[in-house]
């Protein structure tokens, strides 16, 4: 998007597309306004309704990451008019509306095309107090990161699709992909949160990069500390990458610093992709211990991980 032309100026745009924010946000008056978000993805899991599931959620925690209320949701499915069964579209479909009705999220519609490969997600809206917006501006100096949820969800998706992935491994990963943002974002709004993210395709890494540049800080990440589901370190270990791992590399590109202790499989697990991850979250260190217990209530994986820091040579760095 970068190649586009910019739009005319419009003060209502509280949030856009120019820093890699989860959702945009659109004031309607002083004290409401628009978030507004799409995402959709390939299968990830063998069975159809959890993927819709997965599909819904992550979709919706991206306006749970503003700190928002998500209202209503459009289905855009692309899925083969042959050689595929339409009961598997059913229960994809099935699946994500579950969720839905779960959340209070109103399914208005939504759109279909005939594509060869599977792919299904959901344009969601909801309602945010323009005053009370968390972005990825937010993290200050002297801030405390908690990540909510652990990581592994992309190797493990792809052990999955290998068979390489145990049964347990598996049950594992899909239980974090289906744990709501819901609760993080009720905290957030509760501690006031004005600096967060949600991990997904980008890595952890990535999302906190791009935290990082858009508050103008640097972040450092104790990788010691950064909660893993069970298993994935040791697919990681065993080649089980996604194609995610190289490009997410080449999106921070040199402005991350790892140390030399950090294992190889670690820093794959650090860069790659996540599907429904968790929050990453910014908030002032006298804060922070008591938000974190207030988050383990309902994600007992939920992990301080790092600091905020004045801007130095990289924009994160990983101890």
């Amino acid at each position: 998007m970068s190649e586009l032309p910019k739009q005319p100026f419009d003060d209502r745009v509280l949030v856009g597309f120019d820093l890699a924010d989860d959702a945009g946000v659109f004031r309607l008056r002083d004290d409401l306004a628009l978030v507004q978000t799409l995402d959709f993805f390939t299968p990830i899991v063998d069975d159809p309704f959890d993927y819709g599931r997965i599909a819904a959620l992550n979709s919706i925690n991206d306006v749970w990451a503003m700190g928002g209320t998500p209202l209503t949701a459009l289905a855009i499915t692309c899925f083969p008019k042959n050689g595929v069964d339409f009961s598997i579209l059913s229960e994809i479909m099935r699946g994500g509306l579950h969720v839905l009705s779960q959340n209070g999220v109103a399914l208005l519609g939504g759109h279909s095309v005939d594509n060869e490969q599977i792919m299904f997600g959901y344009s969601v809206t909801g309602v945010i107090d323009p005053r009370k917006v968390a972005t990825n501006a937010g993290a200050r100096v002297g801030d405390a990161i908690i990540l909510t949820k652990p990581i592994g969800t992309g190797v493990i998706s792809t052990g999955i699709k290998f068979a390489k992935a145990t049964a347990d491994v598996a049950a594992a990963s899909i239980g974090t992909m289906l744990t709501s943002g819901r609760d993080a974002a009720a905290a957030m709004n509760e501690f006031e949160v004005r600096g967060a993210t949600d991990v997904t395709g980008f890595a952890l890494l990535g999302h906190a990069w791009e935290l990082a540049r858009a508050s103008g800080v640097t972040i450092e990440i104790e990788s010691s500390r950064v909660p893993l589901i069970e298993g994935a370190l040791d697919l990681a270990a065993g080649g089980v990458l996604t194609s995610g791992d190289k490009t997410n590399r080449e999106y921070v590109g040199a402005d991350v610093q790892i140390a030399g202790g950090v294992t190889k499989q670690m820093q794959s697990l650090l860069f790659d992709p996540q599907t429904a991850g968790g929050l990453l979250i910014a908030i002032a260190s006298d804060r922070a211990e008591a938000l974190l217990a207030r988050l383990q209530a309902n994600y007992p994986r939920a992990e301080m991980i790092g600091r905020v820091i004045e801007r130095g040579a990289h924009s994160i760095v990983v101890k």
